[in-house]
């Protein structure tokens, strides 16, 4: 599972990595170690460009946009329901219905320093909270999902993060984790025009799960009000028990 990861690379710069256009008219999201569910957050997405009359010219771009964490289908009778789709397993892509249209014509890539993950503690009570970070400091990008909800005023982005069975050393402290694409699978995950949903969605590499670090941090992360940098500083001995979030 994805349930909090940490972001905080300015919106120029995530723009210049990933080779997209800032979309208009959005807010500016600041540096956010402590990324939770219904927040907003940057994601990628390739974009579809209109003439002045509004009809498709059938070029895009990728894009650089704001959406909400919580993915809400088209088809929702309100935004709730999003609170319930904020991951989207690698299993059920092209069959789940809130997922499957999604999967094959709105992906997007969603930036991320690291994430957390929590694992029972051997020989004390509550849970050891873990950053998985890049051990080289690269941005990592999480598989999406992209839909939207509403019409003009009460339009919604939002999106969901891919999960997968865990690669690697990863493994040993959740048996999931988020679908973490090698930047030579960027284009292909963001093509509409691909549809091959199981063969974009392969595993990530070993490779790529050899170069992050896993780093037990402090239990302060568990509270989605806590924030800052220190969250994912290093702490081998954590003082008192670190349950999961209760949102997740």
């Amino acid at each position: 599972m994805c349930g909090r990861y940490a972001a905080s690379r300015r919106p120029e710069d995530l723009a210049a990595e990933f080779e997209a256009v800032p979309a208009e008219g959005q807010p500016r999201l600041g540096p956010d170690y402590n990324v939770a569910p219904t927040k907003d957050v940057h994601v990628v997405r390739q974009a579809r460009e209109r003439d002045a009359e509004g009809a498709p010219t059938g070029a895009s771009h990728r894009e650089l946009r704001v959406v909400r964490w919580g993915l809400v289908p088209s088809w929702a009778k309100d935004v709730s329901v999003g609170t319930r789709m904020l991951n989207a397993r690698v299993e059920s892509l092209t069959t789940k219905p809130a997922f499957r249209t999604a999967a094959r014509a709105r992906r997007c890539l969603v930036p991320a320093d690291g994430w957390y993950e929590w694992s029972p503690r051997e020989h004390a009570p509550g849970k050891q909270p873990w950053y998985v970070t890049p051990e080289d400091g690269s941005v990592l990008a999480f598989a999406g999902l992209w839909e939207v909800w509403g019409r003009g005023e009460d339009r919604l982005y939002s999106c969901t993060v891919v999960t997968a069975p865990a690669v690697g050393a990863l493994a040993g402290i959740h048996d999931r984790m988020p679908l973490v694409l090698p930047r030579d699978r960027w284009a292909d995950w963001l093509d509409p025009a691909r549809d091959d949903v199981e063969a974009l969605a392969a595993p990530t590499p070993p490779e790529l799960v050899e170069g992050l670090e896993i780093r037990p941090v402090g239990p302060a992360v568990g509270n989605v009000a806590n924030g800052g940098e220190q969250l994912t500083a290093r702490q081998d001995a954590v003082p008192e028990p670190a349950d999961q979030p209760a949102l997740f």
